[in-house]
């Protein structure tokens, strides 16, 4: 028996502002989007590297106020990356923590929390 890496699903309540963050901002890509109808909620798969998350506006489909931990291999050039962009919601910065070598919290539109860390 194989497992493999869990997918998360974060509640989203606004389709321009999760794609303002989570394309324009984090620099992800979406690799789908479903609808079952164009006047119903939108799910959504966005990914970069080996992260993969789906994004729902569907009731039920996750709480907001989730955090996630996702591994990062340069936390400080993706710090620098973030920063360029001059999102004018957030101005995070890095953290050492006992148990990762360095953490960078972003909080998203809806309330969800993502950390990326260097272990």
């Amino acid at each position: 028996m194989h497992f493999k890496q869990a997918t998360t699903i974060l509640r989203i309540f606004d389709e321009d502002k999760a794609r303002e963050f989570y394309i324009d901002y984090l620099g992800f890509k979406i690799d789908w989007e479903h609808r079952f109808d164009k006047n119903m909620p939108l799910y959504f798969q966005v990914s970069r590297g080996e992260c993969i998350i789906h994004l729902s506006e569907h009731h039920g489909d996750g709480t907001p106020g989730t955090n996630i931990r996702i591994e990062c291999d340069d936390v400080k050039a993706y710090h620098k990356e973030l920063k360029s962009k001059k999102y004018k919601f957030l101005n995070p910065g890095i953290n050492k923590m006992p148990w990762a070598k360095q953490e960078l919290c972003l909080a998203d539109p809806f309330g969800n929390k993502l950390i990326f860390y260097k272990p």
